[in-house]
């Protein structure tokens, strides 16, 4: 029934890709124009494109030549030329569509034909990827096809500093984390002059493995907080007191609510071991909470099933999809109080 209906009524996807695909078939008669063109006019067409971007042409206008100029100039600069499928997909991003690559479909190609014809216009694009290595790998061999045309290339990744970041997102095209890009928005946020912004206005970008970013990784918020140092010592205290503690009699977990709470007999023992009179008093707030912080990192959170240790650095592994996500902390005290439990 579902495949009669179609037949009657068309699917959209397919009378979609069947519009992108004879834009596919007009680069194709243009590109023996480009193939014949020096390496200094081909590169000119990027001055061109832009003037007349600012003459009043849109992007779509343009789009055909710009892609052809940008498979050409891909054939000398890396040796790879775009096949038709490549074109459709970039057509797709360029239009704000998620496009679906197969295994061995050159999505890191497919993304140059969209973020060139978009950066022509001077006011930046991004490209988001999920790790530094790919963000520094991409940004690498594709800067290469990016600075032949005429466009620069910035990179954003961990332990840049201020002016470091304010380079590269100044850059026609920026590629970096989803994780860095957010921190550095959030921060803008928080400056008390728009001189001390990083970031300018927002434009285009595109999202690599979208499923993973907008589905996976959002299920962790970005959170900046002040440092914390009144609690390192109560830290310490609670690392060393938790182990003494037995489930059941001195804490209760609720495994469906993923809570844990400690019980009037862990509660005492807790107040002796500490030397306080009341846990519940308004000066003990902090350590009242720090308590359940190390409760639940000592008897909820497992090594090499919620987080690992690599580099001696604890790394949360998101509960989905079992990706290590680098950078990424967990919030209310709970990360250090994992810390000191594998220290």
């Amino acid at each position: 029934m579902l495949s009669f209906l179609q037949r009657l009524l068309g699917n959209n996807n397919a009378k979609e890709i069947k519009k992108m695909r004879a834009i596919a078939d007009h680069i194709n008669e243009i590109e023996p124009n480009y193939v014949k063109l020096s390496d200094a006019n081909l590169v000119a067409k990027t001055d061109e494109f832009k003037r007349r971007l600012q003459k009043g042409e849109t992007l779509d206008d343009i789009l055909p030549e710009a892609f052809a100029v940008v498979r050409e100039a891909s054939k000398r600069v890396l040796g790879m030329r775009h096949f038709d499928v490549q074109l459709i997909g970039g057509i797709c991003l360029h239009r704000g569509n998620i496009a679906e690559m197969r295994t061995g479909e050159g999505k890191t190609l497919v993304a140059t034909l969209p973020v060139y014809l978009n950066a022509l216009t001077g006011n930046g694009v991004h490209v988001v990827t999920v790790n530094d290595y790919l963000a520094t790998r991409d940004s690498e061999q594709m800067g290469r096809l990016y600075n032949f045309l005429g466009l620069s290339t910035g990179l954003i990744v961990a332990n840049l500093d201020y002016n470091q970041r304010k380079e590269a997102y100044a850059c026609d095209i920026t590629y970096g984390t989803n994780n860095e890009f957010g921190f550095d928005y959030l921060r803008d946020n928080m400056v008390s002059d728009v001189s001390q912004m990083v970031q300018r206005p927002l434009n285009y970008a595109i999202v690599d493995e979208v499923d993973s970013i907008l589905i996976d990784e959002a299920r962790t918020p970005l959170i900046i907080s002040g440092p914390g140092q009144r609690s390192t010592d109560n830290y310490y205290k609670l690392a060393k007191i938790v182990p003494h503690l037995v489930k059941d009699e001195d804490y209760t977990i609720d495994e469906k609510q993923k809570t844990i709470a400690p019980t009037d007999s862990g509660i005492a023992k807790v107040e002796k071991m500490l030397g306080v009179e009341n846990l519940y008093d308004a000066e003990n707030i902090e350590l009242n909470h720090l308590l359940g912080a190390s409760l639940r990192a000592y008897a909820m959170m497992h090594r090499d099933t919620d987080y690992v240790v690599k580099d001696g650095e604890v790394v949360i592994v998101d509960e989905f999809t079992g990706r290590l996500m680098f950078g990424r902390r967990y919030s209310d005290g709970l990360h250090q109080a994992i810390e000191l439990k594998k220290a």
